[in-house]
């Protein structure tokens, strides 16, 4: 067992390989910065070898600038031979082999063994480029494997190479890609005085980022005081380095690499990007796109979730006609097979949501959002790469937030940080889906506009908008002054992978029914029991009163009861605080619940509204009984100021303690977390007061 470090540029498609190589179910994405922290998996290598592959964040040289681009840069050059690892495979991409050449002679003058995996030779080829493999493995002085993870091509050879490579077969080059010594002679030799086994350019490393590195401190401080007392420029030994590299690269590629003038054969990617990119008419696209994406989570997913409704309606009325009366069967009922009526129901639109993401990602137009928005970004405080946690934010704040680590300047991470929650994650689109069927007319016009969309696009625009006037807000209050910059590679366009987009559907739907399916079914039962059961003999008195009655309502005995439950009392605590607001005490049971999870609202309506009832012949959807659920004096609980109150009260309240507690994890403070509980809840309660007394 050995281990490897998968490392490249951003784009060169290094995670395709890590995926190809470990045959993890990790994820793609075809824009910079997919992966932000080390990840391993093993591979099987030969007969004889296998390996433990760290697949390491894209970076374009061994001088880095973002947090990602740190954790490659200590792995690389971590002295420590137990944890170090013993081979390094780059990937560098045919295409652009100029730029990717730099990294590659960093990584050569290491003495690290190496092996180069040259990857988007296709492009390379549509570009015109024509390389000479054997040549440029002559000057590298290390093996080059022509492959395509996404095709599985060279892969075996790559494989061939590397065992080679682990036995010995193929060696670090014995001189240096540049003259590493000339750079700083007296201070390189100082430094290997003490370490003699490292490389010249190691030693220049050491000069410059020896705060970084874990060597002794004994080191760090001889390292220091020899910096004090003689003249070491870093800036200026960097700016040479660079320079000599680059002067070598130009004469390998003259060597090696025949390219057509470029003027000559523009690629499809250059024309789509004229379109797409257009500085009217891409911003025109990108709201259609978007447009597009939540017309279609409520068009094609209203047939499966219209059957599953419908099942759970039948297979209710039919086990509560056969199951005998005992306080076990409602429990199964409602506390169980309401549960998971609640959690199955909303699977189709997570699945379809998360394969549009997918496919935006997987055919390069997610980067275009980036570049398209940074202009925008700027003038509230953030960058265009605070786009990609912003949109991933659509999915699940925890990872979205956490994906703000390749963002280097700190005061437009904190900014992102802090408004990615009032991005609609997944959590919220059952709560959307719920309310907007109870309140919104299912109209369509010219055939296939659907009004129930638009009011589920207007949800996701609102927390958008709202996100960016708070950023603009907060930038003139966090007083952190730092330059930034704004550097993106464009991705070329590629054909989406369906077996990539399948895979990323069905684990998100996994994820959901284990991860947020047991927290549901677990409050889904606590709430039976508190809306089953109350404090002293409130509910005893209520069932002594409807027995004396000659004609007994039903509902209103129900009604009675619940109020009079935990969950009742629970309820009815809090409901001078949502009464402005529109909300009834019912709804005030499901905000606390909600806490653990956002979806858990939807499951908590459906336990309310089935507690106590004789399913034996009901066969309503938990729609339906929400819609005629009704108030003490016979008025509608759910009109359209109702419903539109509580939808906008989703969009900004800050309904889940995951969020917090990896905010608090990211900024190593409690400040910011409870700041944003306090001006997301604040913010909420507001916006639906306006709503409610707007509509109501």
């Amino acid at each position: 067992m050995i281990h490897i470090a998968l490392v490249g540029n951003p784009n060169s498609g290094k995670s395709s390989l890590f995926n190809a190589l470990t045959g993890l179910k990790q994820k793609v994405g075809n824009f910079p910065g997919v992966t932000v922290d080390k990840k391993t998996g093993t591979s099987q290598i030969s007969d004889h070898l296998s390996a433990n592959i760290i697949d390491l964040p894209g970076t374009y040289s061994l001088y880095p600038k973002r947090s990602d681009e740190w954790v490659t840069y200590e792995v690389l050059m971590n002295p420590d031979p137990g944890t170090r690892p013993e081979m390094v495979v780059l990937i560098a991409d045919a295409s652009n082999l100029k730029r990717n050449l730099l990294f590659c002679s960093q990584i050569i003058d290491l003495k690290i063994p190496l092996v180069i995996g040259l990857s988007m030779m296709d492009i390379a080829r549509k570009k015109g480029i024509e390389i000479d493999i054997p040549g440029l493995e002559r000057d590298l002085g290390v093996p080059v494997i022509p492959i395509n993870p996404r095709r599985e091509k060279g892969l075996d050879k790559l494989r061939k190479a590397i065992d080679q490579t682990a036995r010995h077969l193929y060696r670090a080059p014995s001189r240096d890609f540049i003259s590493n010594l000339e750079l700083a002679p007296a201070a390189v030799t100082y430094v290997k005085k003490d370490l003699p086994l490292i490389s010249d350019y190691t030693a220049i490393h050491y000069l410059i980022n020896h705060a970084h590195i874990p060597i002794s401190q004994k080191m760090k401080s001889s390292i220091e005081g020899y910096k004090a007392d003689q003249p070491f420029n870093a800036t200026k030994i960097q700016a040479e380095e660079i320079m000599q590299r680059y002067a070598r690269i130009k004469q390998v590629m003259s060597n090696n690499i025949v390219e057509k003038d470029p003027l000559q054969k523009a690629l499809f990617t250059e024309h789509l990007d004229k379109i797409l990119l257009h500085r009217r008419w891409g911003y025109v696209i990108l709201v259609f796109v978007l447009f597009l994406l939540f017309q279609s989570i409520f068009w094609i997913a209203q047939y499966p979730m219209d059957a599953i409704e419908w099942a759970f309606a039948q297979a209710t009325g039919w086990l509560g006609g056969i199951l005998p009366t005992a306080w076990w069967s409602d429990l199964f009922l409602n506390g169980i097979l309401a549960g998971l009526s609640g959690i199955m129901v909303f699977v189709p639109q997570i699945m379809i949501l998360f394969g549009l993401i997918t496919l935006l990602e997987d055919t390069g137009y997610m980067a275009r959002i980036s570049f398209l928005t940074d202009k925008l970004m700027r003038k509230v405080g953030m960058n265009g790469k605070s786009v990609m946690p912003l949109i991933s934010g659509f999915a699940c704040a925890v990872p979205a937030i956490m994906s703000t680590r390749n963002i280097e300047n700190r005061k437009e991470r904190l900014l992102t940080i802090l408004v990615t929650p009032l991005m609609s994650c997944s959590a919220r689109l059952p709560v959307y889906t719920i309310l907007i069927a109870l309140v919104i007319p299912s109209h369509y016009y010219f055939g296939f506009l659907s009004v129930q969309g638009l009011v589920m696009m207007g949800l996701y625009l609102l927390g958008v908008v709202f996100a960016l006037l708070v950023s603009y807000i907060l930038k003139r209050v966090i007083n952190i002054r730092e330059r930034s910059f704004f550097i993106l590679e464009l991705p070329v366009y590629r054909a989406p992978r369906w077996k990539n987009m399948t895979i990323t559907m069905r684990e998100k739907a996994r994820i959901f029914l284990r991860d947020a399916g047991q927290v549901i079914m677990v409050i889904s039962l606590i709430l039976w029991f508190l809306s089953s059961f109350g404090p002293g003999n409130g509910m005893h008195r209520v069932r002594e009163k409807y027995a004396a009655m000659a004609q007994v309502d039903d509902r209103a005995e129900k009604s009675e009861l619940l109020g009079a439950s935990y969950a009742g009392r629970l309820g009815k605590t809090i409901e001078p605080l949502i009464k402005p607001i529109g909300f009834d005490w019912k709804i005030g049971i499901a905000l606390i619940t909600s806490l653990a999870a956002r979806e858990v609202f939807v499951d908590t309506m459906a336990t309310l509204y089935s507690v106590g009832e004789d399913h034996a012949g009901d066969q309503l959807t938990l729609r339906e009984k929400m819609a005629q659920a009704k108030k003490e004096d016979g008025s509608r609980v759910y009109t359209l100021g109702t419903g539109v109150s509580l939808m906008i009260f989703y969009v900004f309240a800050m309904q889940c303690m995951s969020t917090l507690a990896v905010v608090k994890r990211e900024t190593r403070s409690w400040k910011w977390p409870m700041f944003q509980l306090v001006y997301m809840t604040g913010l909420a309660w507001v916006m639906s007061f306006i709503a409610y007394h707007l509509l109501r």
